[in-house]
């Protein structure tokens, strides 16, 4: 079974050998690690080049957003499985793959997830937030919840089926995908307790109060769009259900 990684990327030079890094030493032996890049003019290139041997594809154009970038990714990918594993974002360990793999393995699962720790931009050992997932239950979406990205391996006919992201959503099109996924087709996902990524503070829709307000409307409008009858409270609970994060210890 081939596993395909991808990576997005844009002006990251100071952080993307980390990533590739991450996935160069996973253990698992069949994986195509796919990095799109959106025209870094930065030096990210060179730094792709110089830790990157492993990489199967390389793709590096401008593109409109980091959600367009990753359907180009997975539109490119020709293993059994997808997953996608961003700039600002690393495996916690060498057998991430290999864990997801055992669980992909098993025809039942359409999906896995593990755990996420959030890291201090610049001291990836000091832990900020903990991104404890659950099993999926009916309605979990339309309460906030969502798998962690960096975590989460799918199989590609999932994409051909349901559809990959949607780019007018430039902060949340992962939970709107996650959404239509979960609550409208059904898909049968597993969560793992351990966690499997961590992911430096910072990114798009973290990054400041106002992008977490404009991230959650989005979210808002994704979910009146796919047909819910959700209510402005959801914003409220969506951004209840990250406060634990702060506080909660990972097991790591």
């Amino acid at each position: 079974m081939k596993i395909s990684v991808v990576t997005v990327v844009f002006n990251a030079a100071d952080t993307i050998a980390d990533t590739l890094r991450s996935v160069a030493v996973q253990t698992y032996p069949n994986i195509e690690h796919i990095i799109i890049d959106g025209g870094s003019t930065d030096g990210t290139l060179g730094v792709i080049k110089q830790h990157g041997t492993h990489i199967a594809t390389l793709v590096s154009e401008p593109d409109k957003g980091i959600y367009d970038a990753m359907n180009k990714g997975w539109q490119r990918a020709t293993g059994n499985v997808v997953a996608f594993l961003n700039a600002d974002d690393a495996y916690m360990h060498n057998n991430v793959v290999s864990e997801a793999a055992v669980i992909m393995a098993q025809p039942e699962w359409d999906a896995c997830h593990g755990d996420l720790v959030y890291v201090d931009r610049q001291n990836t050992d000091r832990i900020v937030r903990y991104w404890r997932g659950h099993d999926y239950a009916p309605g979990d979406c339309l309460k906030g919840w969502m798998p962690a990205h960096p975590t989460f391996f799918a199989r590609r006919r999932l994409f051909e089926r349901f559809g990959g992201f949607n780019i007018a959503y430039r902060r949340q099109a992962d939970f709107d995908l996650m959404l239509r996924w979960f609550e409208l087709g059904h898909i049968r996902t597993l969560h793992v307790p351990h966690v499997w990524a961590r992911m430096r503070m910072g990114g798009v829709s973290n990054n400041t109060v106002t992008g977490v307000i404009k991230g959650n409307l989005e979210a808002y409008r994704a979910c009146k769009q796919a047909g819910f009858n959700v209510t402005p409270f959801f914003m409220l609970r969506k951004i209840a259900s990250r406060l634990p994060q702060y506080w909660r210890k990972a097991a790591v």
